[in-house]
């Protein structure tokens, strides 16, 4: 809400599209979406309302992937961007969470998806903010311009490891060295993804290269190989297929994510 008052002023309205997505897991889902459909007419800016029927055992990952796919959706329909809200708070959470689920380096740059804006991380002081905005900061917002908003129940529950997070992220007093970092990250990030590649192969890859080369580098190379494939694998995946590659004699398999094989011959494997 806070947001969509910030765009209201400095967007022409009938460039802004509020897209809100009903998962279908509280009961009580239906009010969210007519207090957002009130809140557009006030403001008369355009709004697309969507609805799945996840059910109230759905997971986090299940209801973001829904979510998501629905705004993606929107944003190509209107030939538009995605815009969301998340603040510090949020950043410095979810690199908590990337780092206990053991992502690697990657988990540091967290929420910098390609297509997708986020205006308090990224476009704070064009907003009126003279750092990233805490959720704290928000809710001063709110209140001192008196505005309205509804908070998911579920965030005030510890049922979810995000939510136990994020009430210890309150009294965290480093969130803004954790930004700076996040920062230097994606950064690092798009300068290694970059030179991958170009040295990425196109034809049949040769195990000697993986036997050579420094562990990281080579989970680097395959992770870019596989994603050019289409195939999205885990770290621990891909430290058992960079195993298989330089161990396996000739003639193995090695089953990849969504039941691709890979034969290992003895110089070589194709992806």
């Amino acid at each position: 809400m806070v947001m969509l008052d910030l765009f209201a002023q400095k967007v022409p309205r009938f460039e802004l599209v509020i897209a809100h997505f009903d998962h279908g897991i509280r009961k009580n889902s239906k009010e969210d979406a007519d207090f957002v459909r009130r809140c557009a007419e006030e403001y008369g800016i355009g709004i697309v309302v969507g609805r799945g029927e996840l059910g109230e055992n759905a997971s986090e990952e299940k209801a973001r992937t829904a979510r998501y796919n629905f705004l993606k959706r929107v944003a190509t329909e209107k030939d538009g961007e995605i815009y969301t809200a998340h603040h510090l708070d949020d950043l410095v959470g979810s690199v908590a969470i990337n780092l206990i689920r053991g992502t690697g380096w990657r988990g540091l740059a967290a929420m910098n998806a390609a297509g997708i804006r986020r205006p308090f991380l990224n476009n704070y002081l064009g907003l009126g903010f003279k750092k990233p905005p805490t959720k704290k900061d928000l809710l001063r917002y709110a209140g001192e311009h008196n505005l309205r908003f509804r908070e998911d129940q579920s965030n005030s529950s510890d049922e979810y490891l995000r939510n136990r997070l994020y009430h210890q992220v309150n009294n965290f007093d480093e969130k803004m060295e954790v930004f700076e970092l996040r920062l230097k990250q994606i950064k690092l990030r798009n300068e290694i993804e970059t030179l991958i590649a170009e040295i990425l192969p196109r034809g049949e890859w040769q195990r000697d290269w993986f036997k050579e080369m420094p562990g990281e580098v080579a989970l680097e190379m395959l992770r870019a190989g596989l994603l050019k494939k289409g195939i999205k694998a885990t770290r621990p995946q891909l430290r058992d297929f960079l195993k298989a590659i330089r161990e396996y004699t000739s003639g193995k398999y090695f089953n990849l994510p969504n039941d691709k094989l890979v034969r290992i011959n003895r110089d070589g494997f194709s992806i």
